[in-house]
């Protein structure tokens, strides 16, 4: 049954959200290495072996296992118009039962940033987490200073919800987080001005 299964591929404006291949490995780790500065600050440290083919593959199957098993939807964004890799989103942690949630993250290469290319692909995962994986609502957290990925997702109809403490090591620290969710016919804001 395994086999059968249909792979998910999320189209959106200017890009196709899909799996990792294991021939996207030269492409995602030039990507990885030339924006290395742009990334550092805002990821979790990276290993020694950050950039190696044998743990892209190690991603490339926990990509595949998850997407099979729900768990989670790691895609890459790769542009249609000349199959460029521009980055990842993943749809992680996703919970069924009474939370129906998974919570979000991304990363764009340097070259392509403030382009609209995240959030073209936020939008088409949220769109597709709400429609077809049938989720309530989809969470996010950024760095308090990361005024780009705060604006990105505010412009994609995310509302912030507070700060959690410690909430991820990044960069080798522990660092407080802005938390942020967009439900599913999220009312939170609107009034009802006749």
């Amino acid at each position: 049954m395994f086999g059968l299964r249909r792979r998910v591929r999320i189209e959106t404006e200017r890009m196709s959200l899909r799996v990792p291949q294991h021939g996207d490995f030269r492409a995602w780790a030039a990507l990885r290495r030339d924006s290395a500065a742009f990334l550092i600050p805002w990821e979790p440290s990276w290993s020694d072996d950050h950039l190696s083919r044998r743990a892209f593959t190690h991603r490339v199957t926990w990509s595949a296992r998850a997407e099979a098993q729900g768990t989670a939807l790691p895609l890459f964004l790769v542009r249609r118009a000349d199959d460029t890799l521009l980055g990842a989103i993943t749809l992680d942690n996703i919970r069924r039962g009474p939370a129906q949630a998974g919570t979000l993250g991304y990363w764009i290469g340097q070259p392509f940033a403030r382009q609209g290319y995240m959030r073209e692909a936020i939008a088409g995962i949220v769109h597709h987490a709400f429609t077809a994986a049938d989720l309530s609502r989809v969470e996010a957290a950024c760095l308090p200073e990361n005024m780009a990925s705060r604006g990105v997702l505010e412009r994609c109809g995310f509302k912030y919800e507070g700060v959690a403490q410690s909430y991820l090591q990044i960069n080798g620290r522990w660092r407080n987080h802005v938390l942020y969710a967009n439900l599913r016919a999220d009312r939170r804001g609107r009034t009802e001005a006749g």
